[in-house]
């Protein structure tokens, strides 16, 4: 295999996550205007005003629970601090819309919670006030309890890696440890700040399961409305180009900031100075502040769809089940490996010839990160079911045969959109790899007569191998978890986990529903607890640090 196969290889792994981007744009600027006005009109005002206050809701919880645990778990010390800095990611594993499924069933009206307080106060069902979980209000705590790791994760990085003597300097100037933080430590963590929470905002974006079964009504839910209930296309294609304009301004604002950041502050970290012990109420209210995000996000709703599972008569490893599970693994596998091989022929094509071509190779495939996956099925499903059309009326009237759907039928066209939904982060895994590696090693293979492939194959690959391991489980989780692109492509006859919990919750079985969000979970831990792994190895040398500096000092 020559060097130049790999390239074209590359850029057909690009042209493939291209294509329903834009796709979904031309379908949607072909329909017909009498469609547009009547968008215009009716629907879009109410999704365009529904998604911007989630986004604002989100976005703004997001920052302010991710950058506080943050600062709490990595400046002081406090009971649980150490177990709380890594347990703090936990929420990461779960699905918005399994979240969801498990607070409806604890809050709503049935509900083990409303019960109890009708049987303590002897109140009738009318003669109280709830909150509603299926609300806008909903939707945004179960999208901030699962999003706001990004945040956290993101914020934690930044405020290891600041100096430990501008913030002393603060102190000795006379501020508080708070004044200290809102005037010193957060301004020069706000590049990451900003980051993760509009990492969190994307995702709300494009999140569909959480929305629809809460009945919010967002541009998501009126693809899906418009494609299935309403059986118009145009539409559909419409409120994806709508939504892959807001999609794509976040993406530009999020890699603006991310341009315009700057390490600031390197040199003695948080970890090299004593962290002072907060004891008393403050220690406990810094206790309290941290554990309720891990609580909401991860303890609660798996002892609750743990109970709802038992409670449910389903059986886990029944054919149905084994079969559901089968489907998504081997989806997800397949997937998740032929978008690794694109990532990696891409990511090499970038590192052996960084021209502008590879750049915007590298632009292209990352495109649809920023775009919802609802979009990325509207665009496939739009010219492959006209594909399809086209050659079952020349069969038909050539040869008199019927050829169905042979393409948006099948679940090559899946992959397609999950290859287009997440290259991004394969590719990010990669590179992220490939980065410690000097450029001038590669000249030093190929003066020892290693081409293009063995050069790939024999340094490349072997260094990257964690991070290509890395990039294939992402992938693999991500795609196990994917919803909004799963309901709009999968055949009649094929379904998954994911696909399997969404209809089940919509016909209000939600306790049925707990099984395969059990599994669904249990798969998403994977990665958090490969991060949770790395999160304590990082925490334990920090006071590994820490008592070697006190030790230095007091020596």
């Amino acid at each position: 295999m020559s060097e130049r196969l790999l390239h074209r290889i590359a850029w057909i792994a690009v042209i493939l996550c291209v294509a329903p981007i834009l796709a979904a744009a031309l379908a949607a600027f072909t329909g017909d205007l009498d469609t547009w006005r009547d968008i215009l009109a009716s629907v879009l005002p109410r999704y365009a005003r529904t998604t911007l206050i989630l986004v604002m809701i989100v976005g703004v919880s997001t920052a302010l629970i991710g950058s506080v645990t943050a600062w709490l778990v990595t400046v002081y010390r406090f009971p649980g601090s150490r177990w709380l800095e890594v347990a703090l990611a936990l929420p990461l594993a779960f699905p918005a819309y399994v979240l969801a499924y498990a607070y409806t069933s604890l809050l709503d009206h049935p509900g083990p919670v409303q019960t109890l307080l009708r049987e303590v106060t002897g109140w009738g069902p009318r003669e109280y006030w709830f909150p509603e979980i299926r609300s806008l209000g909903g939707a945004a705590l179960m999208l901030t309890i699962v999003l706001y790791p990004y945040v956290y994760l993101l914020a934690r990085a930044s405020f290891k890696q600041q100096s430990s003597n501008a913030f002393l300097v603060a102190r000795t100037l006379g501020r508080s440890p708070f004044r200290a933080f809102l005037r010193v430590a957060l301004p020069m963590a706000r590049p990451a700040i900003a980051g993760g929470a509009l990492l969190a905002v994307m995702e709300t974006i494009a999140d569909y399961g959480t929305v629809a079964f809460f009945n919010v009504q967002t541009f998501a839910t009126g693809i899906y409305q418009a494609w299935f209930s309403l059986g118009d296309r145009a539409a559909a294609a419409q409120l994806s180009l709508c939504l892959l304009s807001f999609a794509l301004l976040l993406a530009g604002l999020e890699r603006a900031q991310r341009g315009k950041a700057r390490t600031a502050g390197q040199g003695a970290r948080f970890e090299t100075m004593e962290r002072p012990q907060l004891t008393g109420a403050a220690g406990w209210m810094a206790t309290a502040f941290c554990l309720a995000p891990v609580a909401l996000g991860f303890l609660i709703p798996v002892i609750m769809l743990g109970f709802m599972a038992v409670g449910s008569g389903q059986n886990l490893f029944d054919s149905r089940y084994l079969s559901l599970m089968q489907n998504s693994v081997v989806l997800a596998g397949v997937a998740a490996v032929l978008t690794v091989i694109g990532a990696v022929l891409i990511g090499f094509r970038a590192r052996t010839r960084p021209d502008r071509r590879s750049r915007l190779m590298v632009v292209g495939a990352g495109l649809g990160y920023a775009v919802p996956g609802g979009v990325i099925a509207v665009g496939l499903m739009v010219p492959m079911a006209a594909l399809d059309n086209l050659i079952d009326d020349v069969m038909e009237a050539t040869f008199g045969i019927s050829t169905g759907l042979l393409i948006t039928g099948s679940i090559w066209l899946m992959i397609v959109a999950y290859m287009a939904r997440f290259m991004a982060a394969a590719l990010n895994a990669y590179d992220s790899g490939m980065a410690t590696v000097p450029v001038h090693y590669d000249a030093i293979g190929r003066s020892l007569g290693q081409p293009g492939p063995r050069l790939l194959w024999r340094v490349h690959l072997p260094v990257a191998r964690t991070s290509v391991l890395t990039a294939l489980l992402i992938v693999f989780v991500d795609v196990m978890k994917e919803l909004p692109a799963t309901l709009i492509l999968h055949p009649f006859n094929f379904q998954t986990l994911a696909v399997q919990a969404h209809r089940l919750a919509s016909d209000e079985r939600l306790s049925e529903a707990a099984v395969p969000s059990l599994v669904l979970v249990a798969f998403g831990l994977i990665p958090v607890a490969l991060l949770c792994r790395t999160l304590g190895r990082d925490g334990a040398q920090g006071r590994r640090s820490a008592k070697l500096g006190t030790a230095i000092r007091t020596g």
